[in-house]
């Protein structure tokens, strides 16, 4: 699923233009391009390497990656796009859940395809699978593991229903974003949870 869906970005990114390749993504401070960037490291990234780089950032899951960005994004657009070819097919993974890798692929390509007006169909199972893990992984990690105290997330598109406290009710797609802090995604859900998921972290 993971290389299925790093195939399909490829896809979409090989028809941008300059211009698209610097537009804002959702993930606040970092253009297309630099999204781009981060999914090469990511997809690079092994156990070892994971932690050596989280050590020589002083443990500052912020720099580690904004130093990653920074690493792997190459003069051009499409040297970066090269650079993400060359890595679609790694297996490795950092010292994290094997579903980190659906988190990384599903969130990301949401936050260079929304901006730009995209749409990908993703693999239910994908989604799904993405939506229990960032429902269980720290805030401190990117996750809502301590928000689902305060809040229940229902799909109406697939059988998931997490957490515990008001409801906010919308697409497992839409509810991976809004709890990953994408606030765009905010405005699909219903229900009265959604202001706790509007509320400042």
């Amino acid at each position: 699923m993971v290389h299925a869906e790093r195939a399909a970005l490829l896809d979409d990114l090989a028809h941008l233009d300059e211009r698209q390749w610097s537009e804002p993504s959702l993930c606040e401070g970092w253009t297309v391009h630099d999204v781009v960037a981060h999914l090469v490291d990511s997809a690079r990234t092994t156990r070892l390497g994971f932690v050596a780089g989280l050590v020589r950032a002083r443990f500052d899951f912020d720099r580690q990656n904004a130093r990653g960005v920074e690493r792997e994004r190459g003069a051009t657009p499409q040297e970066t796009l090269e650079r993400l070819r060359q890595v679609a097919s790694r297996t490795s993974t950092p010292p994290a859940p094997l579903d980190s890798r659906l988190v990384e692929e599903v969130v990301h390509g949401e936050d260079i395809r929304r901006p730009l007006g995209l749409t990908r169909h993703y693999r239910p199972e994908a989604v799904v699978r993405s939506l229990r893990l960032q429902a269980r992984t720290p805030a401190s990690f990117g996750g809502a593991k301590e928000l689902m105290s305060r809040i229940r997330l229902t799909a109406t598109d697939a059988d998931v229903s997490i957490g515990n406290g008001p409801e906010a009710t919308g697409t497992a797609l839409s509810l991976l974003l809004a709890i990953s802090r994408r606030r765009t995604a905010l405005e699909d859900l219903d229900g009265p949870g959604v202001a706790e998921l509007a509320a400042p972290a």
